[in-house]
Parts: C-alpha cells; structure tokens; sequence
C-alpha cells in the first residue's frame, strides 16, 4: 500500500482508442485511470518491497491509496533526486531520459560544430530538459518556441536558452531567422503541425529532427506519427533531412546511466527542474486540462499526500 505523487504527462493519447504507441493501451470506461506515479510503501507482503520503500510505476492508478503488485514496482533511492520524489516522474525519470537519449541518439550534437538547437513545446516537461542537455553537449545557440511570455521569460533566464519564441504572438518563422542566423541544425519535435514545417523549412542539409511527440495532432483522426505535407517531406528529401521516431524505451539498457548523469547535473545545478505542482486529487481534473491549454510550466504534477 503507498502514497503518492502522480503525472498526467503522456497520458492523452490513452484517450484515444488508438494510443498511437505499442505499449500504451487506451484508458477503459468504468476503470481507474492510470499512469507514472511515485510513492512511499506504507505496509507489504512482498518479499521485494519493504514498508518505506520508494517505489514507481507506469501503472499507477490515479487514487488516495493503491494496493499494487511488486512486480508492477520499480525501486528508486530517493538520494538520486535529492529528496525531491516528483523528480522520478520527470527530470530524474522518463521525461529525463526521453530527452537526453533523445538529443544524443538522433540530435547527432557535436560539441565545436557551431550547432543551433530548436525546441518545440519547450516549456514543457521533456522540452525543457532537451534544451538543457543541447546546450550542455555543444549546442551554441538553442531556441525555444513555447505559447506565452511567462514561459519565454523562464527559458531565457532559468534555463538558459538562448531565446524563446511566443508563438502565439509572434510570427515564428521571422523571428526563427533573427535567433537561427545560421539556420538549424537539430530540431527536438515535439509538437507537430504548423510550427513544426516552419521550423523544417529553416533547417540545414544534413540536419536531424528528433521526433518525440506530436501533441498538436492528438485531437486529430490520423495515425502516429501523423502525414506530413507534400512540401515537408520535399524538404526533407532535398536536404537529406534524418526524421525518426524515437522512443525511450527502445534505449533502456542505457537507462541506469543515464538517470545517474541526469542526476548529478541536477544536483550540480547544470540542469535546473521547473515543475508545477497541484495539491489534492480532487484537483486532477483540473490539472490535467489546464496541462492540454499549455498551463504548466514544466513537469505537471499532482502532489496526493506528504
């Protein structure tokens, strides 16, 4: 039995009867929701978990207490987030790995290369850390597009990006010209549609989209990855454009390393978490929609009990 802390990220293709993702089933009706939760045990029968434990799971169902199998457990040491727990649910979890396997499996960053980075959706969960890791690996000009002001603002001078884009207020390929001078060279999908084919338009020969997510599409009734436009996919072509789909867990025999480096550069303060946090499960709801209306800054969360 454990208390928890929960994340609704990644949860919105279960609303639909075709996740888009093998390994994500849709929610059923008349059955709890699911998804990452962390948590503490506060009593066990099983011989893998002890009372106190800190433990995780895909498979958390969204309620006060859950009674869960070991097996569907995942111990973490709480040192590695430095006592923050939400961290295992973002920088310090699959949000954190996603990003980092992502920019160094398909971004192809070389440090002294003179590269420009652009994040969509990057004032969200994954986005956010992205940003950090390009920077870090030798990126020397990474851009973020994101939906207001007050996310421009915490990108620049939390994160240390090198601009950010309001793209509902600005015009994003013009302003993609004044911070990209030099076009762009590794591109960090996370949204799909429009922004994304502007931003392909701006990319260099030899470039790399890092295909994490299409959230603006999610609404749609199209498979995953979703089409792309017939100039899209002729710039692609044309300028030997790398496009492939990434997912994390087809990389988690690098995991452990990876948790550990993402780790030591948040205690070090060479990444920095920016997470929102609800309190109450009463307030999920709420949470999750003001999420899909881009909300949060950061990694959602929905803190249940101490």
């Amino acid at each position: 039995r454990c208390r928890e802390w929960f994340s609704p990220h990644g949860q919105r293709c279960r609303m639909n009867e075709d996740t888009g993702a093998d390994y994500l089933g849709p929610w059923q009706l008349s059955e709890c929701v699911d998804g990452g939760g962390v948590g503490v045990v506060e009593s066990s029968r099983c011989s893998t978990c002890n009372e106190g434990d800190v433990v995780t799971s895909f498979n958390w169902p969204w309620q006060t207490y859950a009674v869960l199998k070991g097996s569907g457990l995942q111990k973490v040491d709480p040192q590695l987030a430095h006592g923050h727990l939400s961290y295992f649910l973002g920088a310090i979890g699959l949000t954190g790995l996603t990003a980092l396997l992502g920019v160094r499996e398909k971004g192809h960053v070389i440090k002294g290369a003179n590269q420009t980075m652009v994040v969509s959706g990057a004032a969200g969960a994954c986005g956010c850390i992205a940003g950090q890791i390009g920077r870090l690996d030798g990126c020397v000009r990474v851009v973020g597009i994101c939906g207001s002001d007050e996310k421009c603002k915490a990108l620049v001078e939390d994160l240390g990006f090198s601009a950010a884009i309001n793209y509902r207020q600005e015009d994003v390929s013009t302003r993609l010209k004044e911070c990209c001078p030099d076009g762009v060279d590794v591109y960090f999908d996370n949204v799909g549609g429009d922004i994304s084919d502007t931003i392909i338009a701006q990319m260099n020969n030899g470039s790399h989209v890092i295909l994490c997510g299409q959230i603006s599409q999610y609404n749609k009734d199209l498979p995953y990855p979703p089409p792309l436009s017939k100039e899209t996919q002729e710039t692609l072509q044309m300028k030997n454009i790398t496009r492939d789909r990434f997912t994390v867990l087809n990389y988690m025999s690098k995991a452990d390393a990876a948790l550990y480096e993402l780790s030591q550069c948040v205690k070090s303060g060479q990444i920095k978490v920016l997470e929102t946090v609800v309190n109450g499960i009463e307030n999920m709801g709420d949470a999750f929609c003001s999420m899909m209306k881009g909300g949060n800054i950061g990694k959602q969360i929905i803190k249940i009990s101490e």
